[in-house]
């Protein structure tokens, strides 16, 4: 078994693999996906899309599944996590690859959440809708690794998805400290966070979390949110679900039967979990 770390999707990927194959496998996983639903890429697929004013457009394979995800995602979660956050994200700042990311003057005057449909491999979007897929594509890439056997875990930035009963992943605050210890086992484990990616809006701090209620960045007294899930896309869309929803989120969490366990961190730094002692 060997570990290997590369680049990709704005963070470091990991994958544990039983040998150099599958880690050149996983690794042109990344990229490919990468090409595909990166919209920091000028000519990747989804930039193509969110450029062309087309109402509906035909996916490839590729952009039809993690799509599909994202739909999914956002039916599991009430439309808490919704990938037609695109426009706002943008509005709010974050038009480019984070490491270059500029503080703003002022704060935008509304910014709309866009209507999309998906009907098999045809996208139908409402006027200005952007897709933002950075989330669902991370998750969805660690999925596609682990289940089509090129790794036996792997990870990218907060998501995490193992096949290997044995894992275990330690869950740190936001000022680097270990919170909780979880065994993830066979299974997935994500964390979203405000902390990681902020400026500055009008003297204010801003992130990358939009809120779809608001169309602005979250406000939540949570910092950051844990989820224990089987799939790493679920656990992706579980964190931030908790994130959003702030001082009801644990309790959401609890009445959704894909959702293993949660951990919150709030922003006084006391930490609050839902079944853990069940998934340990």
């Amino acid at each position: 078994m060997i570990t290997a770390t590369f680049p990709a999707m704005g963070t470091t990927i990991e994958v544990r693999a039983t040998g150099a194959h599958g880690v050149r496998a996983a690794a042109r996983l990344f990229e490919d996906v990468e090409e595909t639903a990166s919209r920091f890429r000028t000519d990747s697929e989804l930039s193509r899309i969110n450029a062309n004013p087309t109402p509906t457009m035909e996916l490839s394979p590729l952009m039809t599944e993690v799509v599909q995800a994202a739909d999914r995602m956002r039916l599991l979660t009430d439309g808490i996590v919704d990938a037609g956050v695109g426009q706002a994200v943008r509005d709010w700042g974050y038009v480019t690859t984070y490491s270059e990311v500029r503080d703003l003057e002022t704060a935008p005057a509304s910014s709309a959440i866009g209507g999309w449909h998906l009907e098999d491999n045809r996208l139908t979007r409402s006027p200005g809708t952007l897709l933002d897929l950075g989330g669902v594509a991370k998750g969805w890439t660690c999925d596609r690794a682990v289940e089509t056997g090129l790794a036996t875990t792997a990870s990218a930035g907060g998501d995490l998805r193992s096949a290997d009963p044995d894992t275990v992943a330690e869950v740190l605050d936001p000022w680097g400290e270990v919170a909780t210890v979880i065994h993830v086992g066979v299974g997935a484990l994500a964390t979203s966070s405000t902390t990681r990616r902020a400026w500055s809006v009008q003297g204010r701090r801003a992130h990358h979390l939009i809120d779809p209620r608001t169309r602005a960045p979250s406000t939540s007294p949570v910092l950051s949110a844990t989820a224990l899930t089987t799939t790493a896309v679920e656990a992706e869309a579980a964190a931030k679900a908790v994130l959003l929803l702030g001082a009801d989120g644990l309790a959401w969490a609890d009445r959704q039967p894909w959702i293993r366990a949660a951990v919150a961190i709030w922003t006084d730094g006391a930490v609050y979990a839902t079944g853990l002692e069940a998934a340990a």
